[in-house]
């Protein structure tokens, strides 16, 4: 096992640049399925999740070949239904992709439940809405999810209860190379949706209206290969913004889509920060006072729930109270006594956090709970003057590339250690 220690204190300089974005490459990856053809992927961030989802690829038949540390080229040509391994899938909450590609290709699909970051109860019945929509019998048995469909895919209109990047992206992927047309409607809008849709277009789809509510798919017999580049990630271009700001730093920040990152640079300003946008990069400058603000998480075109941990930082570091509501996950706020342990003042009530501003935060040896709030567990100890220690790491590799690399690059003291195993250590003494 390792963990990540930091000598905070220091504020970041200089310029970083943003990798491809997690939430879209992996959806694009396991879309691949779909393709029975050669695809070459570009941009892609050199974290566990992307990791995962080759693995899977190659677990079922797909011929994976790495061309460079940010580029694949993968043929799904052989790939064989309803072979995801198990214990590949119960480590990745999007490894349910899976069943869309599947399904799409196949008129089936079978793969264990996905696994992820447990910040509460986040069901897949509109994933199975979607599927049965579109003529599939879903059943679910044993922890395995299995589809079925008497002659293929057909289209379907499809109206989800509530705003779910996960269960519209499945449906576009299923509904792809469906017979006759599907509409989605009250789909997500987020920029990995639009991502998705635009691969498999370039793979010969026929998908509009992604990025709006209203997606329409035609179905095509066929797809074939196309070569990609994956978006910039925007989460890890906010957290890298916030760190900024909560060190008291002046950072560019490359490669990135500003208007992706409008809702998290408004908030920013909201408190004193200064935020420059460019073509393809944002410059954060520090404030002279950090102001309290409300913050609300809302699906996209709103203040990103994956920006949310690590903006309460910055909260804790503000003048005065305030308020943070979570609008779309439950669960979401597991991180608050880590912080606490470094002396933030955060009273939790449901989904609202509200949070005193304090002086200065304290070191403390601290956990990352799940990828985003082990981002703010760096970002905290990165604004603290002292040494922290944060375990359970392996949640932030999940969707952050080179995180300690990158930061160091910044002017972070920050390094990663192996922490020794205590059974090992008894039984070589």
């Amino acid at each position: 096992m390792e963990k990540i220690v930091i000598n905070g204190g220091k504020p970041l300089m200089g310029a970083v640049e943003i990798s491809g974005m997690k939430n879209a490459a992996v959806a694009v990856i396991l879309s691949s399925i779909l393709i029975e053809d050669r695809c070459v992927l570009e941009n892609l961030p050199n974290i566990s999740d992307v990791t995962i989802s080759l693995d899977i690829l190659r677990a079922m038949g797909a011929s994976v070949r790495r061309l460079n540390p940010t580029t694949v080229e993968i043929d799904t040509t052989a790939i064989m239904g309803g072979s995801a391994p198990y214990d590949l899938v119960r480590k990745m909450r999007a490894s349910y992709y899976v069943l869309g590609a599947e399904l799409g290709r196949f008129g089936r699909a079978s793969a264990g439940f996905p696994g992820g970051c447990d910040f509460g109860v986040r069901p897949i019945d509109q994933h199975i809405k979607g599927f049965e929509a579109l003529g599939a019998e879903v059943t679910v048995d044993n922890g395995c999810i299995e589809c079925r469909t008497e002659n293929g895919v057909r289209g379907g209109q499809i109206y989800f209860d509530n705003n779910t990047v996960g269960a519209t992206i499945n449906v576009i992927i299923a509904a792809a190379r469906a017979k006759g047309t599907t509409i989605i409607e009250n789909a997500a809008r987020e920029p990995h949706v639009v991502d998705l849709a635009n691969f498999l277009n370039a793979c010969g789809a026929k998908i509009s209206g992604a990025g709006t509510d209203v997606i329409k798919v035609k179905g095509v017999e066929r797809l074939h290969g196309c070569t990609y580049a994956i978006i910039p990630d925007m989460i890890e271009a906010a957290t890298f913004m916030i760190a900024a700001a909560a060190t008291h730093g002046t950072l560019r920040i490359n490669n990135v889509i500003p208007k992706h990152l409008e809702s998290i640079s408004a908030k920013m300003e909201e408190m004193g920060i200064r935020v420059e946008e460019l073509d393809e990069a944002v410059i954060v400058s520090p404030a002279e006072v950090l102001h309290r603000v409300n913050i609300r998480t809302l699906p996209y075109p709103g203040f990103p729930t994956d920006a949310q941990p690590q903006m309460c930082v910055l909260l804790c570091l503000a003048h005065g109270v305030s308020t943070l509501y979570e609008g779309v996950w439950d669960g979401r706020f597991r991180y608050v006594e880590e912080l606490k342990r470094m002396g933030a003042k955060i009273k939790v009530d449901g989904k609202t956090a509200i949070v005193e501003g304090v002086e200065a935060l304290t070191p403390a040896p601290v956990r990352a709970v799940d990828l985003r709030a082990g981002a703010a567990m760096v970002i905290a100890a990165l604004a603290t003057s002292g040494r922290t220690e944060i375990e359970e790491i392996q949640h932030i590799e999940r969707g952050y590339d080179d995180i300690v690399g990158k930061l160091r690059g910044v002017g972070a003291d920050i390094r990663k250690i192996n922490i020794p195993d205590p059974y090992l250590y008894e039984k070589a003494n």
